[in-house]
């Protein structure tokens, strides 16, 4: 069933390039409807799923270098490709507003989200790397296809910085596949028999390459300066892929490679990451605030809400702490990915309602939209206290989680990382809080006349998202119970 989920998508889009004479709004409806199968196919998955490695399917592919197709999902990947699944559904709703290109643009995003459900559910690092690759393709042609502004600029530096990155994964893939005995791409082996386990050096070495080009993809401060330009010219649609996908396979790969298979490296070095996380939490948030571009604000909070995550990830690695506080704390990190999705997702989608009207991102330009489109900023002020992690909404289950986690590993670094990371929340309410004010609920702006409420097309897209952020904020459990007990078993191969 997994294989399935995974290229249902692409077999969908194969045949809408391949029927000539089927119309753009046909091409989006038959998009809704293979991404609505898939989310189908994986609500199944999720109701069936009896822990450990689910769905396994292993397949011989290079065996000359002990690579395979080896699919699979756990606890933290099944809860990423519920959320992709279901964010492609909603971008595909979304694009049923008049797009040029129907038919190549939908055929794109279901390349691309075979491509994302593909690398959640490998067990193979030739696998992953793959996957990893050709998403820097695919979002390369959303950008500079269907993108506005310096879009053919923007997706240039994108690819260069992120393919960069992708080659010094690849470096640190071959590190991990020279180091294991025997010789082998598979995951899963790599994990029960982590290599380099009487080479510290060599291993610190290979986690560098790891790190620097996950980093590059999370992104964490200071290998985030593609992320800006990227979003503000892409499409909605492209920026909400970006946003709540994309960025996760960064932090993924951190709770999924470089944790469990270089645990001592990970654990001599994991200061490293909390510092880089903390930096990212305060940097991201405090550069939003100096944003007058809505668009490039919403960015710059991805990276401070990315930043939670590194420093979650990273402080699991502090192995003096408490056990039960790093468990906390990585499940806080796969919450918070899940979550961020969710909300960045909708916030991406509704600045696109922006653009669509008045063709400006600027927040000089706006100025009581409430009275004009009162729809459309409930939605907005709802997305936006969810960013900010309001109680009663997915944000703040994420960072209660990281925050009780960090400072209760009960280090005093730790302890400070953690208090330090608190102010971000407190900076991330004002920068929120005063965009509301200055484009929702301030005096009307030049270009306010223009903002109309939403069409049934964008609120059938925003509210689902911003509806299950809800439903994770009041009632978690269910989301938990399936990410504990993957978030204990990192922790405890950390802890080796």
């Amino acid at each position: 069933m997994l294989s399935a989920v995974i290229f249902l998508p692409l077999a969908a889009a194969a045949g809408v390039l391949l029927l000539p004479r089927l119309g753009g709004r046909a091409a989006t409806r038959v998009w809704i409807a293979a991404a609505a199968a898939d989310l189908l196919l994986v609500a199944v998955m999720w109701v069936r799923y009896e822990g450990g490695i689910g769905y396994e399917t292993r397949m011989r592919w290079i065996p000359s270098v002990g690579a395979g197709y080896h699919v699979g999902v756990d606890g933290m990947s099944l809860p990423l490709i519920a959320m992709t699944a279901l964010l492609f559904l909603v971008c595909a709703i979304y694009s049923l507003r008049e797009t040029p290109r129907a038919r190549a643009y939908a055929a794109l995003f279901l390349s691309l989200q075979t491509v994302c459900l593909g690398l959640f559910a490998a067990l193979d690092l030739l696998l992953f790397f793959v996957f990893f690759d050709l998403s820097i393709v695919g979002m390369y042609f959303v950008i500079a296809g269907w993108g506005h502004g310096d879009r053919l600029r923007s997706a240039l530096k994108f690819f260069l910085y992120t393919f960069l990155g992708s080659l010094a994964l690849l470096l640190g893939f071959i590190g991990l596949y020279l180091g294991s005995d025997p010789r082998t791409f598979d995951m899963v082996d790599l994990t029960h028999a982590p290599p380099f386990g009487d080479a510290p050096g060599t291993a610190g070495l290979v986690l560098l390459a790891v790190g620097v080009g996950l980093a590059v993809k999370t992104p964490t401060v200071p290998f985030h300066t593609w992320l800006p330009p990227a979003h503000t010219d892409a499409p909605a649609a492209g920026s909400a892929v970006l946003a709540g996908v994309l960025l996760k396979m960064g932090t993924y790969g951190f709770a999924r490679i470089a944790m469990p298979m270089l645990p001592g490296a990970w654990q001599r070095h994991a200061w490293v990451f909390v510092v880089a996380g903390v930096a990212g939490v305060l940097y991201g948030a405090l550069v939003a605030l100096a944003q007058n571009d809505l668009k490039r604000l919403i960015a710059y909070t991805s990276v401070n809400h990315m930043g939670y995550v590194v420093l979650a990830l990273g402080a699991a690695g502090l192995v003096a702490g408490d056990a039960r506080a790093r468990e906390l704390a990585v499940s806080g990190a796969v919450t918070q990915m899940v979550s961020h999705g969710l909300v960045t997702g909708a916030l991406f989608l509704l600045t696109g309602v922006l653009w669509d009207r008045a063709r400006s991102y600027g927040l000089g330009g706006f100025g009581g939209i409430a009275a004009t489109a009162p729809i459309f900023t409930g939605l907005t002020a709802v997305a936006a206290f969810a960013s900010l992690g309001l109680p009663g909404l997915s944000g703040f289950i994420a960072e209660f989680q990281i925050f009780a986690g960090v400072i209760g590993i009960g280090t005093p670094g730790a302890v400070v990382a953690g208090a330090l990371s608190v102010t971000g929340v407190l900076i991330t309410a004002a920068l929120l809080l005063r965009m509301l004010h200055r484009a929702y609920l301030g005096r009307p702006g030049e270009l306010t006349p223009r903002v109309t409420d939403v069409r049934p097309e964008e609120l059938a897209a925003v509210a689902p998202l911003l509806l299950l952020s809800l439903i994770i904020g009041i009632a978690p459990r269910w989301l938990l119970d399936m990410i504990e007990p993957a978030s204990a078993a990192v922790v405890s191969l950390v802890g080796r």
